[in-house]
C-alpha cells in the first residue's frame, strides 16, 4: 500500500498564509516540448506571475 505524500513548508506559519503555488506550462524554444515552472508567489501577485 503506498504512502499518501503530504506537502509542507518549513518557516514561519504567518508568513506562508497569502502565498500561493503557482504551476506554469511554458514551451522550450530549442526542442518545442512543453516543461512546468514552480513558483511560491503572494497571492496579490498570482494575476502577474500568470501575465509574464
Amino acid at each position: 500500500m503506498a504512502k499518501k505524500a503530504v506537502a509542507t513548508f518549513s518557516g514561519d506559519k504567518s508568513s506562508l498564509r497569502n502565498v500561493v503555488k503557482c504551476i506554469r506550462m511554458v514551451k522550450s524554444e530549442r526542442t518545442g516540448a512543453y516543461a512546468f515552472e514552480e513558483e511560491l508567489v503572494p497571492t496579490d501577485q498570482v494575476k502577474e506571475y500568470f501575465a509574464k
